[in-house]
């Protein structure tokens, strides 16, 4: 495929890779702690180098996760690979420093009833949790990343005014995080809207030097808002190998976008990446086959064997 660029576009954007967390902690099936090693070591190879791998909640919350020690403690280690976790409140916290990890996110909510419904808290309860997280967190040196999910709508409440978003975004900023993760949690942005959001954003003071994106691909529009994104200024994105996950509070949150899909956009728009589009390809067959279903990732689809394309 010949790249052909778009004006006004980054030369390199930075994945995040969420597909060990965001994504295996919504499937049904529990993927051993071996297996998960193996899908972050595999991860690496195609040249992901930011990876978050698991989550520090209660294992009665996410079952999925509850191997988080096991799994870390069986993880390559590289100066050059970047191991972020979740950290919900202070006792994962301690559970991470105990791992000796150096990198963490906390996951707030721009509106009230997700934010009850993920976890138990009103928004102001959930930043009064998680500003002595940060503060222990920074104090130790420990880069910490901040989420903020239903930016473009929510379930229960519909549309999500831009202004509560930058609220509980710069709120949970000046708590000294050092990078915030815009999430489309149930996939209903548009391209319009994520440009707003990012302009406000921008306005309030957090410089898209410290953004990122999170798309889900609920109404097929997480490619066309992340290339609004990076026409905005953004160069982080955040993405799921084989398109892998959701939000096991949010029913209507399918899958996030897929790591191939964005990659091979990035690729046609001469951005680069650093990533093996046919090693994450088969890496992401490969965890197709452990969780027993095929990838809903469309470049995965294509370039399987068998396909036209492959």
């Amino acid at each position: 495929m010949m790249a052909t660029p778009l004006p006004g576009l980054p030369e390199r954007v930075t994945i995040y890779e969420v597909g060990p967390r965001d994504g295996l902690q919504n499937e049904d099936t529990v993927v051993p702690a071996e297996v998960k090693a193996e899908f972050v070591t595999r991860l690496a190879d195609a040249g992901l180098r930011t990876i978050e791998t698991t989550s520090f909640v209660h294992p009665k919350w996410v079952p999925q996760l509850a191997d988080a020690e096991e799994l870390l403690g069986v993880l390559p280690r590289s100066p050059e690979l970047r191991y972020p976790v979740l950290v919900p409140n202070e006792r994962g916290l301690d559970r991470a420093l105990a791992r000796g990890v150096t990198e963490i996110a906390i996951f707030g909510s721009a509106t009230e009833t997700f934010a009850r419904r993920n976890l138990n808290r009103t928004v102001d309860e959930s930043l009064a949790m998680f500003a002595p997280v940060v503060e222990r967190a920074r104090a130790q040196g420990l880069w910490v990343r901040a989420y903020v999910s239903m930016v473009c709508g929510d379930p229960w409440e519909g549309d999500v005014p831009v202004e509560q978003v930058v609220s509980v975004a710069s709120r949970m900023m000046d708590m000294g995080c050092s990078q915030l993760s815009l999430g489309d949690t149930i996939g209903v942005g548009t391209p319009g809207r994520v440009t707003a959001l990012i302009q406000a954003i921008t306005d309030a003071g957090i410089g898209t030097d410290r953004l990122a994106v999170h798309f889900h691909d609920t109404y097929g529009q997480a490619l066309a808002n992340t290339l609004a994104a990076l026409q905005a200024g953004v160069t982080v994105v955040d993405a799921s190998a084989g398109g892998l996950g959701g939000c096991p509070y949010a029913e209507s949150a399918t899958g996030n976008l897929a790591t191939e899909d964005l990659v091979w956009m990035l690729d046609g728009l001469g951005v680069q990446t650093g990533v093996d589009l046919r090693k994450l390809v088969s890496t992401s067959q490969w965890m197709a086959g452990h969780l027993g279903r095929p990838s809903p990732s469309r470049v995965v689809q294509a370039l399987s064997p068998g396909s036209e394309q492959s």
